[in-house]
């Protein structure tokens, strides 16, 4: 049956990331408007978690909320040729309202650097002011070319950080520490591995002196960057003219940071623990913890099976788990399963006349070991302390799915020295994490990229890849100083 509605992902991955979404009901292409797609209420209710957890995370580190303005001048973004070079291909441009022509064009916010540079201008002016530690929850848009729901949308949501301070060093501080909160609420609440790193030159964020991100591998092998965080410079200061007076009395330019993760990040729960039949979620962040299917043949099985149920859902809501009784009429108790299957929830509870004689339930986890039969196993629950025997198993299934993630990861990672043994890796449409040698050059990571349609995902920090080595480049023969991460990406 999964087969037929779900594409298996050995068949056609892209197909089957694509059913998986629409099975889930998470989201759908908008159509009305190019690229864009329409956030359904259970894939919204997945992202509130996200936004609740990394918003709690933020504030704790002294971050404050704030809302700018969609519209960006077009005059703001020249203002850093950089920035807006490397953006231009992707801007969507209001030239008339009101029906009149704009005497000045405005952008549709793709990022909001240049914006809030305008503003941190007028905030600005003592040391006294600074650190400035903003962060705007938006959404932005980016003609994308080539979309594909969640990863890669003309419109999507997000989160922007920006932040302005008086020392460059106290702006790196601010880089590596959200790049570090990125990384524990992936591993901690979306339970997906990550390497942190930074990005090369030619993967830069367009007017940042250096960007550093989380990558993380996706089941086929390629790689998904989760999050970046970006070392400003004095960039968009300049270009702004925020300036601050130090303690000394003499006027200076801040040192800025912006840091963003987006709704890609639905997309990196999808393709990191889902399967053939469906969606699969992490407690931490499933809209519903628990469903309760209630089994009756006569009627009056179904008033005290269906009392049961809701006295049992009551009890474990009061314990903070999310339930959901399935008492529709006129399906079967296999089509209740699998669509709840489908959408991810993380346990099963059923509920039949012989369950009410036992004070029992029977539990299925989402995901769980087969019988001897070759079935998915179900084990028998106690009314008693059922709430606390499903929190030790939504635990246990929170830090299987990181487990698996990571053992997944592992087994597809490989250090290579040859260019033969890395061209292999990469045929075919296959893909994997490769660590190799690269001279450096940028000239060399273009050539890689043309060849084999890897690309360098981070030079990674010493905690997160191989040690550091001197080699030789995999490609010219040229020496090098440490291993970088190669694959394929979304």
């Amino acid at each position: 049956m999964a087969a037929q509605i779900i594409t298996p992902r050995d068949k056609d991955y892209s197909q089957w990331y694509q059913d998986v979404i629409l099975r889930a009901e998470l989201a759908e292409a908008a159509g009305v408007v190019r690229g864009c797609m329409v956030i359904r209420p259970h894939g919204y209710a997945i992202w509130e978690k996200i936004q609740a957890d990394l918003d709690a995370r933020f504030k704790a580190t002294g971050h404050k909320n704030a809302c700018f303005p969609s519209l960006i001048p077009m005059s703001f973004l020249q203002k850093e040729a950089e920035h807006v070079e490397g953006f231009a291909p992707e801007l969507a441009v209001v030239t008339e309202a009101g029906g009149k022509k704009l005497e000045e064009p405005y952008a549709i916010r793709p990022t909001s650097e240049t914006i809030i540079g305008h503003f941190f201008s007028k905030w600005i002016d003592s040391h006294r002011d600074l650190p400035l530690l903003i962060n705007q929850w938006a959404n932005v848009m980016r003609w994308e070319m080539r979309t594909r729901m969640f990863l890669r949308t003309s419109e999507f949501l997000w989160q922007e950080g920006h932040t302005a301070h008086a020392t460059h060093s106290e702006a790196k501080e601010e880089v590596n520490r959200m790049l570090d909160v990125y990384r524990d609420s992936l591993h901690d609440v979306l339970a997906v591995p990550v390497i942190r790193g930074i990005k090369t030159a030619n993967e830069r964020f367009a007017g940042a002196v250096e960007t550093r991100t989380i990558e993380a591998m996706m089941q086929d092998g390629k790689a998904l960057q989760c999050g970046t965080s970006h070392d400003l410079g004095q960039n968009f200061g300049k270009a702004f003219d925020v300036q601050f007076q130090n303690a000394e009395g003499e006027r200076e330019y801040v040192w800025q940071t912006s840091w963003g993760v987006s709704t890609r990040l639905i997309g990196a729960l999808i393709m990191s623990h889902s399967d053939d039949d469906g969606l699969v979620l992490p407690p931490k962040l499933a809209p519903i913890h628990v469903a309760i299917v209630p089994i009756y043949r006569k009627d009056h099985e179904r008033v005290a099976v269906l009392e049961a149920a809701n006295r049992i859902a009551g009890e474990l809501r009061a314990d903070g788990l999310t339930v959901e009784v399935d008492d529709r009429e006129g399906m079967k108790p296999g089509a209740k399963y699998y669509h709840w299957e489908q959408r991810g929830v993380p346990i099963r509870l059923e509920l039949g006349p012989r369950d009410l004689e036992g004070e029992c339930v029977m539990a299925k986890m989402r995901i769980s070991e087969l019988d001897e039969r070759g079935r998915p196993k179900k084990e028998s629950l106690r009314w008693k302390d059922l709430g606390i025997a499903v929190g030790e198993r939504l635990d246990a299934f929170q830090t299987l799915l990181y487990d698996r993630a990571l053992a997944r990861r592992e087994a597809k990672t490989v250090s290579v020295d040859s260019w033969d043994d890395f061209t292999d890796l990469f045929k075919d449409g296959e893909s994997s994490f490769v660590w190799a040698h690269w001279d450096g050059s940028s000239e060399t990571e273009l050539a890689i990229k043309d060849a084999t349609k890897a690309t360098i995902r981070c030079i990674p920090y010493k905690e997160d890849g191989p040690a550091a080595e001197p080699g030789v480049c995999i490609k010219t023969g040229n020496p090098s100083a440490q291993r970088v991460l190669f694959s394929k990406n979304y």
